[in-house]
């Protein structure tokens, strides 16, 4: 896995008050409204984020690791999933008949290199004590059009439910301070958004692909992508900048695996809506990691548009209602939404644990992040 260098410790943070198209150099200075205003985007100590978010085979790999009988004890696997269960969205393949280690298949080649779309917070902490609990096998620093990297080879443990996260507490949160983590909206927020050099509002694009103009709406958004009908690819990468959302005018980013018939495509879905219906809500689809070309301040890729993403920031539930559930923030907009998704304002928030989201909504994943300094031969 390869992560990208976030330096500048101790940035200033920047006020939003959601979903709107502003940012404020303190709370102070935004409107008063019901929704509140958040002082986002600080952080006082460097760390790494993925370049990518992680991938359908990276998935499939750790699936294998840690459910290697295919007992499917922690519920990371739903027929729901699967390329005969939703033709145009199924992911990821189960067998009861395979070996030991084999039960889960990429659904179809093309779906390798996207972005797993299926996860809850709990599928993304799971996935991060694996790494943390994993064995570092090497750890590789280098540098590509000005930013900083690292790559990482780990070898995934079988252990997923103590580590960076301890899943014995519904409200789990970092337990060390080295390690691989799931990023936190500050984390997150100032790898898309915070430019070092001092360029946008306050220093802060209001995309991860590029300054923009807040105030003018979608005016200065990124380019949509267009992507090859059955594999998925991106095909107008030198349309820069560029990213996988649902621009208002045109149509979503969207393709069907060569290997399924349109028409299965087109109307086969999990929930039983009607082909209709179905069309209109789930028209956009993921595109292959990292094609976009477009990087945000530190050289990330796909945190505008694509997945949205989990982060391990807890946050009250909507009007403060008390639901015993615990919810977290996620960022980055998808593929079937429009540009005001991929705004720093966009502070979403979900159940950890929305069983019926996960299962129906193809578009959450997961981006790891990194805190301390990690070692080879060490998790």
């Amino acid at each position: 896995m390869t992560t990208a260098k976030v330096g500048a410790p101790g940035n200033p943070s920047v006020g939003v008050v959601p979903f709107t198209d502003a940012v404020y150099r303190s709370c102070a200075d935004a409107p008063t409204t019901s929704s509140g205003c958040l002082m986002v985007g600080g952080v006082s100590y460097p760390y790494e984020i993925g370049q990518l978010e992680v991938t359908v085979g990276q998935w499939v790999a750790f699936l294998n690791t840690v459910d290697p009988e295919g007992r499917n004890r922690h519920d990371l696997y739903v027929e729901t999933e699967s390329s005969t269960g939703w033709p145009k969205y199924g992911q990821v393949n189960f067998s009861a008949d395979a070996g030991n280690g084999s039960h889960y298949s990429v659904g179809h080649p093309q779906w390798a290199d996207k972005p797993y779309g299926f996860a809850d917070f709990l599928d993304a902490a799971r996935f991060v004590n694996s790494l943390y609990n994993g064995r570092l096998i090497s750890k590789q620093a280098g540098g590509n059009g000005g930013f900083g990297h690292v790559t990482y080879k780990v070898r995934l443990s079988t252990r997923t439910e103590r580590g960076m996260y301890d899943l014995a507490r519904p409200d789990a949160t970092r337990a060390r301070d080295t390690g691989f983590v799931v990023p936190s909206q500050n984390e997150w927020i100032k790898a898309a958004y915070y430019d070092p050099r001092g360029g946008g509002t306050y220093s802060y694009w209001k995309y991860p692909t590029n300054p923009g103009v807040f105030g003018d709406g979608a005016a200065t958004a990124p380019n949509p992508t267009v992507l090859n009908p059955t594999t998925g690819d991106v095909t107008n990468a030198a349309t820069q900048p560029l990213a996988s959302y649902h621009a208002g005018d045109q149509p979503a980013p969207s393709w069907c695996p060569g290997q399924v018939q349109p028409d299965a495509c087109a109307t086969v879905n999990p929930i039983g809506l009607d082909p209709l219906t179905y069309a209109d809500l789930y028209e956009g689809s993921l595109g292959t990691a990292g094609q976009a070309r477009t990087t945000s301040p530190w050289g990330t890729l796909d945190q505008g548009g694509n997945a949205v993403e989990w982060t391990d920031t807890i946050t009250a539930a909507p009007s403060g209602r008390d639901s015993g559930r615990v919810w977290r923030r996620l960022h980055g907009g998808i593929s079937n939404a429009p540009a005001f998704q991929m705004w720093p304002s966009a502070v979403g928030l979900q159940p950890q644990d929305n069983v019926f989201y996960s299962h129906t909504y193809p578009w959450l994943g997961i981006r790891i992040g990194v805190i301390g300094d990690l070692a080879p031969g060490k998790s």
